[in-house]
């Protein structure tokens, strides 16, 4: 609808110059005849001309209207289809993806496309259909005055071809220049605080600066001979060229006997009128194409790989987790091989092993934030692959090292995972969590929005994450050194209220200090992806990585870590 309306007002815009070569034509022969101007049959021609621009200014609007709601429509569709697909991919996916292409998919380039969908129907067709006819209505008039109406644009056109040639490859090769700008810009920002910290600033940017420079060097050796080309195609349609052309043409063939000069002077606004049409044109191709390539991203944020989704919901037989035969890898980075272990009930078992073993990936498989490439993770006898994710995240809770608060209520923060929870639900959790007097000396309370007006330490934060958990109430935890960030005074705060949270819950603890788990029921040492050993402190205190550990911890050889356990 919006192309047939936008053709509509291409044909209504040869109406005005109608009504203009008759008005001249009336005065003209008035003037050559030395007679009354025929008033009538002018403001005719006046009313002609003003109701047709009207009515072309209303078809345009309208057209436009149509493909603007069509674009509010479908930009809607592809928001809410783009983040149901975020919101199943594996969280996993967006530890390995960069936040500022996750953000450029969905917003900046859903805000590209707009300009395919609202403006571009409505004007490759005006572009199309109204220098057609504005030259037809010139041949017309006379064939001739039509021929130099289109003079210049032959030169125009050859001159923005050859400018054009490899548009595409080049305008995808820019964009992903930009993506990747924006990506490292993201990156540096979200962790400038660090970086000054440890004064590594100049280190720290130096990717941003390189991407940045790399665009620079990319554009500058694209961008100057167009800017070269377009000044000569310019020059070929410029305002004095194309009266020097028409006029002066047109002025031989008034002499000459062969024309009007109202057929000239018509000719000449026609000539003036068609390149304007043809630069709009060639902006829209411009535009398409930037279109074009942030729509294949969409399309490639749309193909988001998910985790399947069962709909039936099991019910496990306890809280039994067996990781049977389990294997993953990153790529060509294999994190775990062929791991087996099985975490009893209201038992605490700890991970331990050197950075790099695989602890954190086969706790976030039970977390399931990936699935397995092959074994299987089961609770309860029931796979947890086939659990709906709603039913997974009542059986499972973790707290990590780094929680994350969202920019909204401290009350709907410790409620994340319990939304309908009863206020006084939230505060018997924080009040667990040894978090509730922080809370409450806030200006707001429990109503304080975070991030806004207040920011938390890293232990009030962590015991946020707790308060979270509790709420939950999940029987099985995964606890990621949840102190490892913590100031001392914080640490014994959130000892306390990890005390009360791992109690009658079946936990598995990753351990980066060894010495913060000799107490747990079970202690698992992973080397490479793969289990290396199994049982108590005291069983493992002759396994050479685990003595390893210890000692590099404690900054003791192995036989003072002996003698200290002796």
């Amino acid at each position: 609808m919006g192309k047939v309306l936008a053709g509509l007002s291409g044909v209504l815009a040869i109406a005005p110059y109608i009504a203009l070569v008759k008005i001249g034509e009336l005065l003209l022969q008035a003037y050559t005849t030395d007679t009354a101007v025929d008033s009538d049959a002018v403001w005719r021609y006046v009313f002609l001309l003003i109701n047709t621009f009207a009515v072309r200014l209303f078809v345009i609007g309208l057209a436009l209207s149509v493909t603007h709601f069509a674009d509010v429509k479908i930009s809607t569709l592809i928001r809410e289809m783009t983040l149901h697909r975020l919101s199943h991919a594996p969280l996993g996916w967006f530890s390995s993806t960069n936040a500022g292409r996750i953000r450029k998919a969905v917003h900046d380039d859903i805000a590209q496309i707009h300009t395919l969908i609202a403006h571009q129907p409505v004007d490759v067709i005006q572009a199309i259909i109204t220098p057609l006819a504005l030259v037809g209505f010139a041949f017309t008039i006379d064939w001739r005055l039509g021929i130099l109406a289109v003079a210049a644009i032959p030169i125009y056109l050859g001159v923005t071809a050859r400018m054009m040639r490899d548009m595409g490859e080049k305008t995808v090769e820019m964009d992903l220049h930009l993506t990747r700008v924006s990506a490292t810009m993201v990156e540096f920002f979200t962790g400038i605080s660090v970086v000054k910290a440890f004064g590594t600033v100049g280190k720290a940017h130096k990717r941003y600066q390189d991407a940045a420079d790399g665009f620079s060097q990319f554009y500058e050796a694209w961008v100057t001979p167009m800017l070269r080309g377009s000044s000569l195609a310019g020059a070929s349609i410029a305002i004095p060229v194309l009266l020097a052309i028409n006029l002066g043409g047109g002025s031989l063939m008034v002499a000459s006997g062969w024309v009007s000069p109202i057929d000239v002077l018509a000719t000449t606004l026609i000539a003036l009128m068609v390149p304007s049409s043809i630069e709009v044109l060639a902006g829209m191709v411009w535009a398409y194409q930037l279109a074009g390539a942030a729509a294949l991203r969409v399309t490639q944020a749309l193909e988001t790989p998910v985790l399947p989704q069962s709909d039936s919901v099991q019910n496990p037989q306890g809280n039994r987790v067996v990781f049977d035969a389990v294997s993953f890898a990153y790529g060509e980075t294999v994190a775990a091989r062929d791991v087996s272990f099985t975490l009893e009930e209201n038992t605490v078992t700890a991970l331990v092993g050197p950075s790099g073993s695989g602890k954190s990936t086969i706790a976030m498989l039970l977390a399931r934030f990936n699935d397995p490439d092959s074994g299987r993770i089961t609770i309860g006898g029931v796979d947890i692959a086939s659990m709906p994710t709603h039913q997974l995240y009542r059986q499972v809770a973790f707290v990590l090292q780094d929680p994350q608060l969202c920019r909204m209520s401290v009350r709907d923060n410790i409620a994340l995972g319990r939304p309908d929870a009863s206020f006084e639900q939230v505060v018997a959790a924080a009040r667990k969590a040894q978090i509730y007097e922080a809370i409450a000396a806030l200006p707001q309370g429990f109503d304080t929005i975070v991030g806004q007006e207040t920011n938390f330490s890293s232990g009030q934060a962590q015991r946020i994450a707790i308060a979270r958990a509790l709420l939950i109430d999940a029987p099985i935890l995964i606890l990621d050194e949840a102190t490892a960030f913590a100031d001392p005074e914080s640490e014994a705060e959130i000892q306390n209220a990890l005390s009360l949270l791992v109690e009658g819950r079946t936990v598995l603890v990753i351990a980066h200090r060894p010495e913060s788990i000799a107490g747990v029921d079970r202690i698992i040492i992973l080397d490479q992806g793969e289990v290396s050993a199994c049982g108590r402190h005291e069983d493992l205190l002759d396994h050479p990585l685990y003595r390893k550990l210890w000692a590099s911890r404690q900054r003791l050889t192995p036989s003072d870590v002996n003698e200290e356990n002796s």
